[in-house]
Parts: structure tokens; sequence; C-alpha cells
């Protein structure tokens, strides 16, 4: 769904596969309905169960096979690692562009184990190389302690003789939080924002009030609401008290290179793109935003193999490839 330079939707009802839903993704929703999402209902986000949770989930992310047709090469930061995956054969020189990638998980979850399947997706399709970021979460950190890492593997990138305007960010969930709250961050301390933003389902806003009222509330059926709730009181709230400066949604967005959202119909999270489309929109910034019927929250991340997670993939593949070469373009004339 593209938007206007007024920022209303050139079309609210458009669906990006309003015929079928495949069913692999049929079977993926009902065991999300049923299964995972009355779990998380019941389970209660703790300082305490972070790491605990966080541990079981990067163990089981190891017993995936190995993504194949890419090779990895570990880097060790101040803190944390990032993991450079680049299509098999590729050249090892990132001079020609790369995708800067920060995965999800609700800010205590997950790695590059657990994401590897996907930046790997993304490599084959973009022939980029792909920067994975595992930068601290809950509770080694605070948010703003994870948005600091994320910053410093741009650094890094800019460092080794990336250009900006051939830097992509891209991420899924708190990852796409991360995505937007860096390019933010980048700006904001005068450094030179990438060539574009990527957001698969991204949490925007960590004011749950107006989630809680949508109907999406009740038809997500992966993500339960108070978990985020949760994990906002730990990781962002000051005595009690949330900045509104901390939800991407809120802050000035002139500046920022245009935008590619990607969200599910019934997830509870689509209002923050929804939001942040109009309001990019607004500010001057292009905005696409694609909403996928029949899907779980970052459906392309959590299963990059599915007949519309590769569809999806295909078009921010493609989205890459523009906005990286329309910085090689500008960087040349």
């Amino acid at each position: 769904m593209a938007m206007t330079p007024d920022g209303t939707a050139a079309a609210r009802d458009d669906v990006e596969n309003p015929d079928r839903v495949s069913a692999a993704a049929r079977t993926l929703t009902a065991f999300s309905r049923t299964v995972i999402r009355p779990a998380g209902d019941r389970a209660t986000v703790t300082v305490g169960s972070m790491p605990v949770v966080n541990t079981v989930i990067n163990s089981l992310a190891k017993l995936r096979p190995t993504p194949r047709g890419v090779e990895r090469e570990e880097v060790r930061l101040k803190g944390f690692r990032i993991e450079i995956v680049r299509p098999a054969g590729a050249s090892k020189s990132l001079r020609d562009g790369a995708v800067l990638y920060m995965h999800g998980g609700g800010f205590f979850l997950c790695g590059l184990d657990t994401h590897r399947p996907v930046v790997a997706a993304m490599a084959r399709r973009t022939g980029l190389p792909v920067v994975s970021v595992e930068y601290r979460q809950l509770p080694k950190t605070d948010i703003n302690g994870s948005v600091d890492d994320c910053l410093t593997a741009y650094k890094w990138l800019l460092a080794h003789g990336v250009p900006a305007e051939r830097v992509v960010f891209a991420g899924d969930s708190a990852g796409g939080y991360m995505t937007f709250a860096t390019a933010l961050r980048a700006r904001d301390t005068g450094l030179p924002v990438p060539a574009g933003l990527v957001g698969l389902s991204p949490a925007l806003d960590l004011d749950c009030t107006e989630k809680r009222a949508h109907p999406n509330y009740r038809r997500d059926a992966l993500i339960p609401l108070s978990a985020l709730e949760s994990v906002v009181k730990i990781g962002a709230e000051v005595d009690g008290r949330l900045d509104p400066r901390m939800s991407p949604v809120n802050n000035v967005l002139a500046g920022l290179p245009p935008a590619l959202l990607i969200i599910a119909e019934d997830e509870v999270l689509r209002r923050d793109s929804e939001v942040m489309a109009q309001r990019l929109a607004q500010s001057g910034v292009p905005a696409t935003l694609e909403i996928w019927r029949g899907q779980v929250h970052a459906f392309p991340a959590i299963f990059p193999n599915m007949p519309e997670s590769r569809a999806a993939l295909a078009h921010v593949a493609r989205f890459v490839r523009e906005r990286i070469e329309s910085g090689r373009i500008a960087r040349t004339a």
C-alpha cells in the first residue's frame, strides 16, 4: 500500500495476497493460535525469566539445518557480535553495499542463530552481504542500550568503507523498532542516514494503549500484548513513565530514507505500521505499506520458506536493490 504525499493511503483495502492463503500459512496460524498464543497469555515476563527463555530459544535454533548457499563471518565488537552472511562465492568487500539486519524477539529473545535463515534468504536474494547484529538485550541493557549497539554496528560498516547510501537497514518486530530507532539516532547524531528502511511487523509505538483498543488485540494469533507491555515496563519506563520520544512514530521523521513496511492483516502491531506509514508520508518520506492476509506476526522471519514469505522477501530484495542502486547513481552523479 503506497502512501500519497498528504499522508493518506492510496489503496486502503489492498492486500498482497487477496485470493488464497497457503496450506503452510494456515498450519502456522492454527498452531500459533492453539499452542503459542495461549502459552504466551499464561506466561509472565520477568527480569529473572528472560535469560532462561532466551537460552531455550537459542538452543532450539541451533538444531535447525545450516542455510545453504551462503558463507558466514563473525566479527566481535564491544560487548556484542555481528555476523556477515554473504552469498557463496561472493566478494569479501562490503563497498558495493550491505543490509544491516536487526533481529526481533521482544527485546529480550533470539539472536544470530534464530534469524540466520531469514538473513541468508536476504543475502541470496539481494546478492549482497547481510550484517546481522546480535545487539545486547534485556536484562543486560535497556532498549536504548540495544539501539546503541545497532548504531555501533552501523558505524562499523561506515568505518569499513561502506557508503551510507549503499546501506539498507532491515529488521523484524523488535528489530523493526531497532531499524527505525537506529536511523533516527544516526540522523540526530550527525551521521548520514542509510539508503532505506525495511520493517517486517515492526514495533514502532511502545505505548500499547491504542493497540489494546484495536480489533486486532484479540485477532492476533501469536502475540500477547501483555508480554509487550511487561517488556516496555522493564526496558523503557523510568519511574513508571514512558518517554513518548522512545517510540519512533512520535519523532520528527523528516530526513529519513524511503521505507518498506510489511505486516500481517490481523496482527496487533498492524496499527504501528499504519501510523508510521501515514506520518512518514506527511513528512515527505516515501513509504510503502504491504498487508498480508492469513499470516502471523513477522512471518517472513519466522518461516522464510513459506510461499507468502518467499514472495514478501522478493519484495524486500527488490526494494533493497532499488535503494542501493539509487545510492550508487547519486554517488557517481
